[in-house]
This record gives structure tokens, sequence and C-alpha cells, in this order.
């Protein structure tokens, strides 16, 4: 079971997705794709952002990005689970961003594998078992 990440969805939004990504994605069932609110409140953003395309990427988001993929939202697991990364990860000085802690929390909390580009980046969140399909 998959948690996609945002640079993996916004990758299906380009002109040439990566074919890598897009065989990836065709081979794991529907059922086992998952994303977060998290995510979903990024796509948004960055469609809203684009003022000449807004509707067309909202539209997209919808129907391309979120059609038959379920969206988890940052319930009362993930966020204890934040609250205790977020203080180790400083602790340690290792901070991550905001949206990610709470994307590796809702991974963790699911038990999911996280699916970014960003590997190396979410690599520091201890226990957090992270593939990358671009590649």
């Amino acid at each position: 079971m998959y948690l996609l990440d945002t640079d993996i969805l916004s990758n299906l939004l380009k002109r040439v997705p990566s074919p890598t990504l897009v065989a990836k994605l065709a081979s794991v069932p529907i059922e086992q794709q998952f994303t977060s609110s998290i995510t979903l409140g990024e796509l948004v953003y960055g469609a809203c952002r684009e003022v000449t395309r807004r509707d067309a990427l909202l539209e997209q988001v919808d129907r391309v990005l979120l059609a038959n993929r379920r969206v988890l939202p940052f319930g009362a697991a993930a966020a204890r689970g934040y609250g205790e990364l977020k203080a180790e990860l400083e602790r340690l000085g290792r901070p991550l961003a905001e949206a990610d802690l709470r994307i590796a929390a809702i991974a963790l909390a699911r038990s999911l594998t996280l699916v970014t580009g960003n590997v190396r980046h979410f690599q520091r969140v201890p226990g957090l078992a992270v593939e990358n399909w671009l590649e």
C-alpha cells in the first residue's frame, strides 16, 4: 500500500509525465494507491497560483489525480506521530518542512510506503518506508 507524495502526483500534470511513473502506477491496483489531505492542499495551492490555467488544473487534479484514489486525512494517530517525529528530528538537528512532516506522519500512522522523488529528503524519518517511482 502506497502514499503518493505531491511531487509524484504533480508529475502527472506535466505535458510528458515520467514514463517510469506512469508504468508503475498502472502496475499497482488503484485500491493500493492513496494520497493525503496535505498533498491535495499543495496541489490545489499550486493550481490556484496559475491564474490563467487555474480552472483547467483544478479539473485535472480532480479528474486525473484523485479519480478513484482515496485521500487520507491528517487524523489523530498521524497528529500524535507528527508531534513525536517533529520533536525527535529537531532534537537530532534534522528538521523537515511542516507539510513533509505531516505527510510522513500519515504514512507512518497507516503503515504505508511513501512514494516520492525526494527519497533522500524523507530518509531522515525513522521507520518510514520510501520508494522513488520517477527513476
